[in-house]
């Protein structure tokens, strides 16, 4: 990720947290294999697991899951099955380093005509995009042997977790007692039907090593310039522009707290 200072967040629960609020994340490996090209991506929604919350430093584990069917998990299967016998590295876990980019729907096109401090003095503008994102890697474990009681709890664990927190966190269904519908469960399905489905599918879990993150909202610019891109993005009058306007004036005040 090309980073800037500027736009650079390091604030680690800021990172977990986009994560969390917008989880379906790119999964891209690069290495060489016979079931498809040597750089794949697939969108996955992920749970993060962190044992801290309240840990500044603690990047935690990614826990998502693919089709079996999916040409990526048939080269992960095949790379983690060539450490088997190698008395190195445990059967499961790619050697390969891989990449996960969460991004946040909140972007947009920021057009020169809202610079209205540089743009009628000089002339000198151009045009660019405002955007959040962060990027994640790490060492993944594969759960691929349908067999292995490992990978029935993992699996069970993972699409039971994810229902969960898209169904509260992200559906809002968080029973009647808050006077919302009751959130669907794995459960709520044949058990023999749940069963057939997680024969399908394999398990991906990345303890993260890095986490990388930008929020490039118009912090770059000078006071007059960012002024009239907030004035400019609330004039359009949709919902997300709305949202990018607010985004520019929360960057623009943790840039005077820091500068």
């Amino acid at each position: 990720m090309y980073l800037r200072a500027v736009h650079a967040e390091t604030h680690i629960p800021t990172l977990r947290q986009l994560i969390r609020d917008f989880p379906l994340g790119i999964l891209t490996t690069a290495f060489s294999s016979t079931a498809g090209p040597s750089i794949q991506s697939s969108h996955i929604p992920f749970l993060l697991d962190v044992q801290d919350e309240s840990s500044e430093t603690e990047l935690g584990r990614l826990r998502g899951h693919l089709a079996r069917a999916n040409p990526q998990s048939k080269a992960l299967i095949e790379a983690v099955s060539k450490n088997q016998g190698n008395g190195t590295t445990p059967s499961n876990i790619l050697t390969e380093e891989v990449l996960v980019l969460f991004t946040s729907p909140v972007q947009h096109y920021v057009t020169p005509k809202f610079y209205t401090e540089t743009k009628p003095a000089t002339g000198k503008v151009v045009p660019t995009w405002n955007y959040a994102a962060v990027q994640a890697y790490g060492r993944a474990r594969i759960y691929f042997d349908a067999r292995s009681e490992e990978t029935s709890a993992f699996l069970s664990r993972q699409i039971s977790d994810l229902s969960e927190h898209a169904e509260t966190s992200i559906m809002g269904y968080t029973g009647p007692e808050d006077s919302r519908p009751a959130p669907w469960s794995v459960k709520d399905s044949p058990e023999r039907y749940v069963e057939l489905l997680r024969k399908a599918i394999i398990g991906v879990e990345i303890e993260i090593t890095r986490l990388e993150g930008k929020f490039k909202m118009s912090q770059e610019l000078g006071a007059g310039d960012r002024e009239g891109v907030v004035a400019g993005f609330q004039g359009l009058g949709t919902e997300v522009a709305q949202e990018v306007a607010k985004l520019v004036e929360q960057r623009a005040e943790l840039k005077g707290k820091t500068s």
